[in-house]
């Protein structure tokens, strides 16, 4: 179970990284608009909101795709 978890949370974290780096790179926390107001928070509370955002959708992707690989595997077996 430790192995499928980390096989799911560490790729999703590198993947999240280079979103992040990338979404930032191009857009100002400072300039974001949340529903027609600005976002009052400091800059590095938007990166880890930001971050966290990124990482949870990549999480998402990835236990998708082991759902989608393991199909009619039987119970009990690696999906790998």
């Amino acid at each position: 179970m430790v192995r499928l978890a980390l096989s799911v949370l560490w790729p999703s974290f590198l993947v999240a990284i280079m979103a992040e780096g990338v979404f930032f790179s191009f857009f100002d926390p400072a300039a974001l608009l949340l529903v027609g107001g600005h976002i009052d928070l400091p800059s590095v509370a938007a990166y880890t909101i930001g971050f966290f955002f990124f990482w949870t959708c990549c999480v998402l992707a990835s236990l998708l795709s082991l759902y989608l690989m393991r199909g009619d595997a039987a119970p009990g077996q690696p999906p790998f």
